[in-house]
């Protein structure tokens, strides 16, 4: 029986646990621990099965700041490791997979350079590249979510469909991090217009949320990545994995 996948976002700056509103620094930052490590070790203990990390060091030029704390949570967890933070080259994209990760999310480089991303995606393959798709008033978005591109993300979706694309990770800027609610019409549109994967990324705030999502399965929205809701204890994380292993969120 299919279930719903939750994904345990831990946002790393200045080597410690964040989490940024909108994933934007500037705007705010709360610190939530000051270990990534002991935080995936956390999520692990309370049954996750993937981690979804990003380094926003990384994400504004800073490549080597938080290196070693992403290779020790890589080496500290059993589970699978999706890494995001300003890959722009191939070389990036070694580097990063030979620290452990086990797939990496781009952004900014599919549209700014579009043949270094056909050739990471031709060299790792669909299962270990996916596309973010960061949204602002259904406009792309793109470095670090501070550019607006007059791009409309179906219609980008599509585009890297053709290229083999299997996975989005949709996310709607505004709602990241604030605790308004998924914008769960914009990850059913681009299932809906790619047929491929979408991970829902922003805005859970309670379980009813995510039986809401779960009800999109059919149509490619199989995952969600929760940050502040988790580590504001919004839900009970042990129970929440549970039920949805079981698959009776409905």
């Amino acid at each position: 029986m299919a279930f719903l996948l939750v994904i345990p976002s831990i946002d790393i700056k200045n080597g410690k646990t964040v989490r940024i509103v909108q994933g934007i620094p500037e705007l705010h930052c709360n610190e939530y621990g000051s270990d990534p490590v002991e935080m995936a070790k956390i999520w692990r203990a309370e049954n996750s099965k993937m981690l979804h990390i990003v380094d926003f060091d990384a994400l504004h030029g800073d490549k080597n700041k938080n290196v070693s704390l992403l290779e020790e949570i890589c080496n500290s967890v059993i589970i699978p490791v999706e890494f995001a933070g300003g890959i722009r080259t191939l070389e990036d994209a070694n580097k990063y997979f030979n620290l452990g990760v086990s797939r990496i999310a781009i952004s900014t480089l599919a549209l700014e350079n579009l043949p270094e991303f056909k050739k990471i995606f031709d060299t790792f393959g669909p299962k270990k590249i996916v596309v973010s798709l960061d949204v602002i008033d259904n406009e792309i978005v793109i470095k670090g979510r501070k550019i607006k591109t007059g791009i409309l993300p179906i219609a980008f979706a599509l585009k890297l469909r053709e290229i083999g694309v299997e996975r989005f990770i949709v996310t709607d800027v505004k709602r990241n991090g604030m605790m308004l609610g998924p914008n769960i019409e914009l990850s059913r549109a681009i299932a809906d217009a790619t047929q491929a994967k979408v991970t829902l990324s922003g805005g859970i705030r309670n379980k009813d949320e995510l039986m809401d999502v779960q009800a999109l399965l059919s149509v490619g929205v199989d995952s969600v990545i929760v940050g502040r809701a988790l580590y504001e204890n919004r839900f009970p994380c042990q129970k929440l994995w549970r039920v949805a292993e079981l698959g009776i969120f409905n």
